[in-house]
């Protein structure tokens, strides 16, 4: 059991812990949640040892140990396989010594000791955690220098996964992961045997892999039972509780304050009187619980859509320096096509968006795109391309050099930085805050195809839902390549398969995929084999289709909205303006104006509305 008392800690003047007190109970696998900056890696290092604490203490059962993943990638010599199973310290102490021992009573005690905790299975156990977090039988072999420093990072979450601490601290793990090795991650956390806390802005993790969540909010931490859905609804219901609770104590102490108000000055009402200040004093305020409002995302549409379809793959080959990646491409996308994009990395899923993009040519076939396509790309990689030194107005400023700075302001603002964020340079921003600037810019000119690679790293949970929101919003079309399997189920339609050199469509769904990446089979055998997933696709299909053919009764839609909006306006200043008291007495033909003017304006807003109902119907019928 690990037992958190009373901790506080503060950076500076700020403080990022309260007393905060939380009991975990032993084996349960606990998601630590809060927005970014409440301190949940402050809390992580306060946990290891890292950081010393103001005041309180954290305490686990004599002989636990602790495991998280080091912060620094090994990049060695060693092969894989090597760095894994050297994380197991006890187990390579005993296999060096028992290579050396003269003793055979020792030699007896370090075979028992080694069977006892499956020393001989480790190798066996290594090389399933690392083919699960996407290294075969081939990259295991090699050493750490010869990969990334991403590849590396998964490298040391094995070594820790392998090691299997009684507590394991994992911070936000996914980052580092694709779909693939994400998809397996969830399934090895939900079985993991020890206590486990997760950082995480993972919907899906939060609701499959763990069965308590630790909140971390303004300083405090509060446990509930359940994964993340269930803690979102049991806040919900506390907030409201607690709001009904403030409501009522108001009404009392109002109450209580009337009497003394009264009273107080009367000899015979005083001994109540006082009787009444002594429990408004011991009466302690119920604190309101507010939730911080998330900023939307502004991922402006086109103003008029293209004709489908506006790309068109024939036998399209792409690739670098003559190194063919992806072969045989003959894919179409339709304009408001929801399309995610499968596939373990490497396997040319950045390469196919930047064709996509216009950004790589193909180096044989054809690749045709709708006349004015426009095309925004958002890929984490990017962020190294911010000026850090200028600020989010400014980078606006570049985009809007004919504006005034109030325009270019307001511009801003709508990305989420406004007032004195607008002058914060980039380089003082947070992750998050650099990834919405980046797809502001990227999305700045409305495009007709938005192209999001990996978009959800550092936002944390309130800012996916924001995302989310806003791409369902968005009217074009976007292709999707991310780890988030919420993010993909709340958004897409169509899923494509990135293996073996090709792209084509997928015929299954999540639950599908996530079945085949646990099974370890190869994603086209299984694809091309799949009987159950055709019915899948060819819904895909004719909703895709549905959706173009709606296109224009959906663009009706808005323009009737709007109109209805202005007319109803005007209908209400007139009202304004006939309720005026002197309006008939002193310029009776303006008033007959007027009331002329109204009956129009009412006339237009009941057509409108009937048309508007028409075609809420005929979408309706047609969905």
């Amino acid at each position: 059991m690990l037992q958190i008392t009373d901790l506080t800690y503060r950076l500076g003047n700020r403080l990022i812990l309260d007393h905060a007190s939380a009991v975990i109970p032993t084996g349960a696998r606990v998601g630590l949640v809060g927005r970014n900056g409440a301190g949940k890696t402050t809390l992580f290092k306060l946990l290891l040892g890292e950081l010393a604490s103001e005041s309180g203490s954290v305490s686990l059962p004599r002989g636990h140990r602790i495991g998280a993943v080091a912060q620094e990638a090994p990049g060695g010599p060693e092969a894989l396989i090597d760095v894994v199973l050297a994380a197991d310290t006890e187990r390579t102490a005993l296999m060096a010594e028992a290579e050396t021992t003269a003793d055979p009573l020792r030699r007896a005690e370090i075979e028992t000791r080694l069977v006892d905790i499956g020393a001989h299975a480790a190798p066996a156990r290594a090389a399933s955690i690392l083919h699960g977090l996407g290294f075969d039988a081939e990259a295991q072999a090699r050493p750490c220098s010869s990969f990334s420093g991403g590849w590396r990072m998964r490298v040391a979450l094995a070594a820790v996964l392998f090691n299997e601490p009684d507590l394991l601290l994992l911070d936000e793990p996914t980052n580092y992961l694709d779909l693939e090795g994400t998809l397996w991650l969830y399934d090895y956390l939900g079985r993991y045997p020890y206590t486990a806390l997760v950082i995480s802005h993972d919907r899906e993790l939060l609701d499959t892999a763990v069965d308590h969540i630790l909140h971390l909010d303004r300083g405090k931490l509060a446990l509930y039972r359940g994964g993340f859905t269930s803690f979102d609804r049991q806040r919900r219901e506390k907030m409201a509780l607690v709001a009904k609770a403030r409501v009522k104590q108001e009404a009392e102490r109002k109450h209580l304050q009337s009497f003394v108000d009264r009273f107080r000055a009367k000899a015979t009402k005083a001994k109540q009187a006082q009787s009444r200040i002594k429990r408004l004093e011991k009466m302690e305020p119920i604190a309101a619980i507010t939730e911080e409002e998330s900023i939307p995302f502004d991922l402006p549409g086109p103003e008029r859509p293209l004709s489908p379809p506006i790309v068109a793959m024939e036998g399209a080959v792409a690739g670098y320096d003559g190194r063919v990646v992806l072969d045989r491409l003959n894919l179409t996308l339709l304009p408001d096509d929801r399309i995610a994009l499968l596939g373990a990395n490497g396997n040319g899923k950045s390469t196919f968006a930047k064709l996509l993009s216009g950004r790589l040519a193909p180096m044989t076939g054809t690749v045709t795109r709708a006349a004015r396509l426009s095309v925004a790309y958002f890929a984490q990689h990017q962020l190294d391309e911010l000026n850090p030194a200028a600020t989010a107005l400014q980078h606006i400023a570049v985009l809007m050099p004919q504006a005034t700075e109030a325009q270019q302001r307001s511009r801003t603002a709508r990305l989420g930085f406004p007032a004195a964020k607008a002058d914060t340079p980039v380089a003082q921003l947070s992750g998050g805050e650099k990834a919405r600037l980046l797809m502001g810019l990227a999305a700045f000119g409305a495009p007709h195809l938005l192209i999001l690679d990996e978009p959800t790293n550092h936002l944390d949970i309130d800012s996916r839902q924001m995302l989310v929101e806003a791409i369902n919003d968005y009217p074009g079309a976007v292709v999707l390549i991310s780890h988030d399997r919420f993010l993909i189920e709340a958004c897409v339609d169509r899923l494509w398969l990135v293996n073996n050199g090709s792209v084509k469509p997928y015929d299954g769904d999540m639950d599908d995929y996530r079945r085949l990446v646990l099974a370890g089979d190869a994603p086209a055998t299984r694809a091309a084999a799949s009987g159950s997933g055709g019915e899948k696709a060819d819904r895909r299909r004719n909703a895709a289709r549905t959706r173009v053919a709606l296109a224009p009764l959906r663009k009706r839609i808005e323009t009737l909205e709007a109109r209805m909006d202005k007319l109803a306006d005007g209908i209400a200043k007139i009202d304004a303006a006939l309720a005026a008291p002197d309006t008939f007495s002193k310029n009776p033909e303006k008033a007959a104006e007027l009331a002329k003017m109204r009956a129009d304006a009412a006339t237009a807003l009941a057509q409108a509305e009937e048309e508007w109902l028409a075609a809420s119907a005929e979408i309706e019928a047609a969905s």
